[in-house]
């Protein structure tokens, strides 16, 4: 893991690289974000990084990254398109060699299912939320319904 200090000097060391431009504001590490690499903020022009990309994925990961962070302010001090629509941007992107996307930074979780069974026509139903067996039935034939089991898929 690195500091902040040489978060912030690889910043600007790429800034100055790939872009041929000075990196003037602060660049640091924010673990509240959760499924994005980064964020670039409009109104303060500063950067935030996942620590996560460089923990689950090293620091060429990162560097992908901070180019990608980099192109939305570069051309946002420019007055140029800064959006990921944009297609300035998008050639900007390709010309760095930023990723489009960050690897994913979730854990993924196996999607559980309840499964129901209608009392009177055998009707198996599988259901993400529980179901209140008391208040709802069987769409077919209004029978009561059942819970059989929790499936994990």
């Amino acid at each position: 893991m690195i500091s902040e200090k040489e978060l912030q000097s690889l910043v600007e060391t790429i800034s100055f690289n790939f872009f041929k431009k000075k990196f003037t504001h602060r660049a640091y590490f924010n673990s509240r974000l959760r499924t994005t690499g980064g964020r670039y903020h409009l109104s303060s022009h500063n950067i935030d990084f996942n620590p996560r990309v460089m923990e689950c994925y090293g620091q060429e990961e990162l560097i992908k990254v901070i180019k990608h962070e980099l192109c939305h302010y570069h051309l946002h001090l420019e007055g140029k398109g800064y959006q990921h629509k944009d297609q300035d941007f998008k050639q900007l992107l390709i010309e760095t060699g930023g990723s489009r996307y960050v690897q994913s930074l979730t854990d993924e979780k196996k999607q559980t299912y309840r499964q129901y069974q209608c009392v009177n026509c055998q009707t198996v139903l599988l259901r993400k939320r529980r179901v209140d067996t008391k208040k709802y039935v069987c769409g077919k034939c209004h029978g009561k319904l059942k819970e059989i089991e929790k499936l994990v898929q």
